[in-house]
């Protein structure tokens, strides 16, 4: 490393003769340094902002230049979801089984109207309302599509979110802890999200019971 401004710890100068060569940091510092500069998003797209995540990409905006650009097919190798899409009913089963198979640490970035909220498709009947419905978002990105230029400006968000962490803090780390995994959604008449099962069957049993004399008046 020839140049270690991004992990000196801020109020104290190295002497021009060492600039270059030591750093005074901490192991928090180094360690989100080297998080934040090799994100590997996960190369799938659902719609149209996919075309737009493709051409940021490319050579005209590089997101090369910060570290993001290595896009895994496969999500044992991925640490980034770029959710690029209208996310359907019937998508949303399969989205969550690969999050499940991401390793930790992993983020999640909706990008654009249709995965943040639903978009001009929000009443579809085949539409879910935002991919924070069934997983944790990180960093929302506005736009229908967003530019290219949107997009890295969400996922330089996302490294000055990482750049907040703690070993000592992060959830990871934790003496004992497993990787949280998303109950996979599934598909009847409806869709239908596994943790909810116990409110439905609560709901269920209260409509079947007979109205009072009360509730008939």
């Amino acid at each position: 490393m020839t140049d270690t401004n991004e992990i000196n710890l801020p109020g104290y100068e190295i002497p021009p003769e060492l600039t270059g060569q030591i750093a005074v940091t901490t192991l928090d510092r180094i360690y989100n340094f080297g998080r934040r500069s090799s994100l590997w998003p996960m190369m799938f797209g659902l719609a149209c902002c996919a075309i737009e995540m493709i051409a940021a990409q490319a050579a005209r905006y590089d997101m090369a230049r910060f570290g993001m650009e290595v896009m895994r097919p496969s999500p044992r190798q991925a640490d980034v979801m770029i959710v690029a899409g209208t996310v359907t009913k019937k998508m949303v089963p399969a989205i969550v089984r690969l999050y499940n198979q991401m390793a930790e640490p992993k983020y999640v970035v909706a990008m654009g109207a249709c995965a943040s909220g639903g978009g001009p498709f929000k009443e579809g009947y085949n539409v879910v309302a935002g991919i924070d419905k069934f997983l944790p978002v990180d960093v929302y990105i506005p736009g229908c599509p967003p530019t290219p230029q949107a997009l890295t400006a969400g996922m330089i968000k996302l490294q000055e979110r990482i750049d907040k962490q703690s070993i000592s803090q992060v959830r990871w780390y934790q003496k004992g802890a497993d990787s949280v995994e998303i109950p996979v959604p599934f598909l009847g008449p409806d869709l239908i999200d596994p943790r909810r099962i116990p409110e439905i069957k609560s709901a269920a049993a209260r409509l079947a019971q007979p109205a009072t004399a009360e509730e008939k008046a």
